[in-house]
């Protein structure tokens, strides 16, 4: 199962940055929600890599808040105190029940992250294994976040 990463703010942020928000670039004049805990991960979209894949060009770090912690910083966007970097299946709940806001849905930034049910060849006919996997694709074609590779 891929993911994407996306920005998201609150539905207040966005309300008072209306103009600011027109467009990816105005980010830049807003306080950006930096993610430290994956920095370490090659895979994982930071704020330069995403601004980068989108032509972005900022001179100088995004400001903003640095967090050492994925759900503290989804909580900070929650609480309005900027724009975080949304990984796709961590954020769906907040965005279906209204605490986040996507911004530019039109644009999308593949994650090289992804989710895979590992399992030894020799128990691949296994039923409770099958059961299982057949489960939980269930549960994210219901969440709409699957997209099988």
């Amino acid at each position: 199962m891929g993911e994407e990463t996306f920005p998201v703010c609150s539905p207040t942020f966005y309300q008072a940055h209306l103009e600011q928000l027109k467009s990816p670039e105005g980010l830049l004049n807003l306080p950006l929600i930096h993610d430290l805990s994956m920095d370490h991960h090659s895979g994982f979209t930071t704020w330069d890599t995403w601004l980068h894949f989108h032509q972005i060009t900022n001179e100088d770090n995004p400001r903003g808040l640095k967090i050492n912690n994925s759900a503290a910083v989804l909580q900070a966007a929650i609480n309005g105190q900027g724009v975080a970097l949304a990984r796709s299946v961590m954020v769906y709940d907040d965005l279906r029940a209204g605490r986040l806001v996507r911004l530019y849905p039109e644009i999308n930034c593949p994650s090289s992250l992804a989710y895979y049910v590992v399992y030894r060849e020799e128990c691949r006919t296994l039923p409770k294994l099958n059961a299982f996997k057949d489960w939980l694709i269930q549960q994210a074609q219901q969440a709409d976040i699957l997209e099988l590779i």
